[in-house]
């Protein structure tokens, strides 16, 4: 493992300052949020073809890859002609003339830390050798709960994209669709899908310890910039209060009968 974070830990830092430098060009930093899934798809990328590989770590690396890809390209579509996110751009005032330095720590590198953090599937799938040995029932679990998750990310997302088409529902809630059964499909997809990362990273030798990467994805999203950052937002307005108290805010779940309804 030291071998394979000697060149994970500098191409990251590498990475992420790039992007910082992209992001001070455009005068937006949610460009970060362009380079977070991608960041996983270079990593996968650069130790499937470093290789060797065999059947367990080409399924792991392609799992990571293909939602590394779908989630940059989402994201970059959705920014298009759009200004910067609201939550960089709170920030954009909140730090006045030391922008640009926290911008770097508190934006950039810290994604970067993150982000080997979560990679530790693919980090241990690049650290052992390589078993000839078929895809176990472990492994087929594994994809089959990215599956679900993947399904809830990209579905979630594509939903709420045709949402807010053309503004004509600017300021209103979702909760048609997937969002009828939970107000964060997308982060129950995220969070699945990384577990499902897990479990095929457990029949890896020492596979156990990557347990630390879903942890932390659902510990981010469920308590610090997740949900919390986001439904702050629509604290107050009638229309989500009303949809909080009647959806499951994870889990998704049959909506709630509220009283007199």
């Amino acid at each position: 493992m030291p071998e394979i974070l000697k060149i994970a830990v500098p191409l990251i830092f590498v990475w992420a300052t790039v992007w910082f430098l992209v992001g001070v060009a455009l005068r937006r930093n949610d460009v970060a949020d362009v380079a977070w899934g991608l960041g996983f798809v270079l990593l996968a990328g650069l130790f499937w073809f470093r290789g060797p590989v065999g059947p367990r770590e080409m399924l792991l690396y392609g799992l990571v890859i293909a939602w590394g890809v779908r989630l940059a390209l989402h994201i970059a579509i959705r920014a298009k002609g759009k200004r910067e996110d609201f939550r960089y751009r709170q920030w954009r005032e909140e730090w006045g003339r030391s922008f640009h330095i926290r911008s770097w720590l508190q934006v950039y590198l810290l994604q970067g830390g993150l982000l080997l953090l979560i990679a530790a599937p693919i980090l241990r799938a690049a650290a052992v050798a390589p078993s000839p040995e078929p895809l176990g029932l472990l492994d087929l679990l594994g994809a089959f709960v990215w599956a679900v998750g993947f399904f809830f990310e990209a579905v979630g997302d594509e939903q709420l994209r045709r949402f807010k088409r053309g503004g004509a529902n600017r300021g209103r809630v979702m909760t048609t669709g997937l969002w009828r059964f939970t107000r964060h499909p997308n982060y129950f997809g995220e969070v699945t899908l990384w577990w499902g990362v897990f479990l095929v990273a457990l029949s890896l030798p020492g596979g156990g310890w990557t347990v630390v990467s879903p942890i932390t994805v659902t510990v981010l999203l469920l308590f610090v910039s997740g949900i919390p950052m986001l439904e702050a937002r629509y604290e107050g307005d009638p229309e989500f209060e009303e949809y909080r108290r009647r959806t499951s805010a994870f889990f998704p779940l049959p909506p709630r009968r509220l009283p007199g309804s």
